[in-house]
């Protein structure tokens, strides 16, 4: 990232970016850095990715039949079901 110099202090504003807390001033130099920082712009992405994955509703991420079970397996875990 410090190719494009001062990435270091975009990234530890980055989360009040997204959540729209920082003044119209900055949030435009962070717009412009963005547009020519390729590394910036992934973390922000992934920032924001990872946000929404967070406040997606878990019913509506069910796994396929089986995935849970090889998944456990795989990562030599118990899941909840197999405990009780």
């Amino acid at each position: 990232m410090s190719e494009h110099g001062h990435c270091a202090d975009y990234l530890a504003q980055f989360s009040d970016y997204i959540d729209h807390d920082l003044t119209p001033d900055l949030c435009a130099q962070i717009e412009e850095h963005l547009k020519e920082c390729t590394n910036c712009t992934i973390v922000v992405n992934t920032m924001r990715r990872t946000i929404e994955l967070y406040h997606e509703d878990p019913d509506d991420a069910a796994l396929p039949e089986g995935v849970r079970q090889r998944l456990f397996a795989r990562l030599d875990l118990t899941s909840d079901r197999e405990k009780a």
